[in-house]
């Protein structure tokens, strides 16, 4: 998530009404749901409104991928975003959580043919103390944007692969 997609003039639009699952964890909602907001808000200046935009919360990064899955299947979506933030609880279990949930997203975009696109980020250092909240809530208004410049700019590029005969 660190390349910046934008659709513009010169860029394929696209060309027909699109639908969007957002799925957030529920752990730091506080700043998960910053990166949310901002999706919904990029998503909505670059001509998806919010109403072509479903938003699923769900109890934490772990529980992503099954929903992303479910959603990508049921045909109804054109792409899934996920949401979270995965700390170091001190107990190392979070590079574990993180991996597992990437490698799940990865999987459920390869197993349905739906992009899934990520935003849940595993900071190396996180205090719950203001300095670190006002960093991580301002970081994820940043992802938002980025993840829905990058899910626009997949659906544009997977829009223009020719259908197999």
């Amino acid at each position: 998530m660190n390349q910046t997609v934008q659709t513009s003039a010169s860029t394929p639009s696209l060309a027909t009404p699109r639908r969007v699952a957002l799925v957030c964890a529920s752990w730091h909602q506080d700043i998960v749901h910053q990166a949310r907001d901002a999706a919904l808000a990029e998503f909505a200046r670059q001509g998806l409104p919010a109403g072509q935009v479903d938003l699923y919360d769900v109890p934490g990064a772990f529980e992503i991928p099954l929903l992303a899955k479910k959603l990508a299947a049921s045909g109804r979506y054109d792409a899934v975003v996920a949401c979270a933030l995965v700390v170091n609880g001190g107990i190392y279990r979070h590079e574990f959580v993180a991996s597992a949930v990437i490698d799940g997203l990865m999987r459920v975009q390869l197993d349905t043919g739906v992009p899934v696109l990520s935003a849940v980020l595993t900071p190396r250092d996180f205090h719950e103390h203001a300095d670190h909240l006002a960093f991580f809530q301002a970081h994820f208004v940043k992802k938002g944007v980025e993840v829905a410049q990058a899910c626009l700019g997949a659906l544009v590029q997977l829009a223009r692969v020719p259908a197999a005969a």
